[in-house]
């Protein structure tokens, strides 16, 4: 729950329209939810600007969709990474509206309005085997709010395809690269731009790629600055940090 949200549902209770019981279940579970297997951070969203996150896996279905169920009942909006289709199946029956990006591996649920943020972001793919990360990185900006798009397969392999889309690269405010084998795409974009670029290394490659190793190595040993560097495999922490930077820009130019 968003502050401004928390300060309507206040308003509402001081006019009378929130009976006392009600405001009393807004406030019962903050700053978390106990429920043995999981402590449940409501409070999140006041903190980050977004709620939290369920990471499925290791976790049961049943353990994911009471999880799912509780975020949903205070009020928050669902995104749920790393889900297979047997814990959505489970999901979906507490919330039977929640939607499923198999492609992804998200589950989401809109319970409130997201919050639009100004500036661009470009997720750019080295290959079409890195699509499943990118796509878990295109649903959570969605979810927080970005204008966010994706390029998919302009690898170095084929450098010349770069070039057809150099004015998406220019007006992007941060661009996640999303590369495996080497990685070498990340550095490649970061050394044509003035924004700045998260690089998210993934598991794909034959075996001296280490299953992400390799490419996360040369993102982190790249000579380009500006380029942050995600855990392999991690789309999500890449959207996230890219709605970071914008979201503290907007607060910037609403104190101005």
């Amino acid at each position: 729950m968003q502050k401004d949200e928390l300060i309507k549902i206040l308003n509402r209770y001081k006019s009378g329209e929130i009976p006392e019981k009600d405001i009393l279940n807004y406030f019962e579970n903050l700053p978390f939810e106990d429920i043995s297997f999981a402590k449940i951070d409501h409070h999140r969203e006041m903190r980050f600007g977004f709620p939290e996150v369920i990471f499925c896996q290791n976790k049961t279905p049943e353990q994911v969709a009471i999880i799912s169920e509780k975020i949903i009942k205070q009020g928050s909006n669902l995104l749920a990474t790393k889900a297979s289709s047997k814990i959505f199946e489970s999901v979906k029956k507490y919330i039977p509206d929640v939607e499923y990006n198999e492609t992804a591996g998200t589950i989401t649920y809109i319970n409130n309005k997201i919050k639009k943020l100004p500036g661009k972001v470009l997720i750019v793919t080295a290959g079409t085997s890195d699509i499943p990360v990118a796509s878990e990185s295109l649903v959570t900006g969605e979810m927080l709010g970005l204008d966010i798009t994706m390029i998919n397969d302009i690898g170095v392999a084929g450098i010349h395809r770069l070039m057809e889309f150099r004015n998406e690269f220019i007006s992007a405010s941060v661009i996640i690269v999303i590369a495996g084998m080497e990685g070498a795409l990340a550095s490649v974009i970061a050394g044509l731009i003035q924004s700045p670029v998260i690089a998210v290394p993934t598991s794909i490659g034959y075996g001296a790629s280490f299953n992400g190793i390799s490419p996360l190595l040369g993102m982190l040993n790249s000579c380009v600055p500006g380029i942050a560097v995600m855990n392999i495999d991690n789309g999500f922490g890449a959207a996230s940090l890219a709605f970071k930077i914008l979201n503290s820009l907007d607060k910037l130019k609403t104190t101005d």
